[in-house]
């Protein structure tokens, strides 16, 4: 690949150097929700999120790619001769605060948001698992819990209640490019996630609903995950619901030592979805060869 300067790569493409309405426009994305809502807009920033975004087709819009300072490099050039869609030269300074850093980014995409609900999702194999965030109030915390849901092989992130966006940039930065990899769904409450349940029961495949408790019923280790599982996890101050509480077949605790009182939301995802994993490994017949 000819590694050509970058105003030789940007001669037909639109530039921004100063602040106009535009630029304006981006920024909102940064630090606005209502401005990422109403125009289903959102900015992808970050070599493995972006790289994972192109890799999963995601609705990608316009790549803005760094005009001045260190030439690009051979990924960020690649991107760039790939891209089919509308590319802007922005200047350093003001890729810097698109990137929220010091260092300007060599690029960062404009993306359309993806509205799903449950009726979108499809499930496959006889043990599905999903996971419910109950009203998480931070987009780190949101993005951390997908990123583990889709290390641990989870179908799909469900966001239940009023939470946080997982279109913030905290969030799909703390993702580092899951977001995009598996499905993330919204709910308005309990009540959507049990009458899919039934949907799902109807067609054959039994999905138990386990709640995470520092109170719980059993342990973690002691309760049986290798069926189909919807794993509840609670919101980060205050836990789960009385409503979700009450839709939980079964609540289980992890048990812990030291000073600390309690694990953090994120963790106790990370931990429980760690052992759901463990244990279908080890139920299935590769897991039982290399015990």
């Amino acid at each position: 690949m000819s590694k050509k300067p970058v105003s030789r790569l940007a001669a037909r493409d639109a530039r921004v150097t100063v602040r106009n309405a535009r630029f304006q426009q981006w920024e909102s994305y940064l630090n606005t929700r209502a401005k990422r809502t109403k125009s289903a807009r959102f900015l992808i920033q970050g070599v493995r999120p972006l790289t994972l975004a192109i890799e999963h087709d995601w609705p990608l819009e316009t790549l803005l790619y760094r005009l001045d300072g260190p030439p690009l490099s051979s990924w960020a050039r690649g991107v760039l001769d790939g891209w089919r869609h509308e590319k802007v030269g922005v200047s350093g300074e003001l890729m810097a605060e698109l990137g929220e850093k010091d260092a300007s980014p060599e690029l960062i995409a404009v993306a359309k948001q993806r509205h799903r609900g449950l009726g979108s999702l499809a499930l496959t194999g006889a043990s599905p698992l999903l996971v419910v965030f109950d009203r998480p109030s931070s987009p780190g915390n949101l993005g951390t819990l997908i990123r583990s849901a889709n290390a641990f092989g989870a179908d799909a992130v469900i966001v239940a209640g009023h939470a946080a966006d997982p279109y913030d940039p905290h969030c799909v930065r703390a993702s580092t490019g899951s977001l995009f990899a598996v499905p993330v769904l919204t709910v308005a409450d309990s009540d959507e996630v049990l009458a899919y349940r039934a949907r799902v029961r109807d067609g054959g495949t039994e999905l138990r609903i386990v709640g995470t408790d520092e109170d719980g019923d059993v342990a973690i280790f002691e309760n049986d995950f290798t069926g189909g599982t919807i794993l509840v996890i609670g919101n980060e101050t205050r836990g789960m619901s009385a409503s979700w509480r009450a839709a939980c077949d079964v609540t289980v605790s992890i048990p812990i030592g030291g000073a600390a009182s309690s694990l953090g939301a994120p963790s106790a995802g990370a931990v429980s979805l760690y052992e759901i994993a463990r244990q279908r490994l080890g139920a299935s017949p590769k897991g039982r060869e290399h015990r």
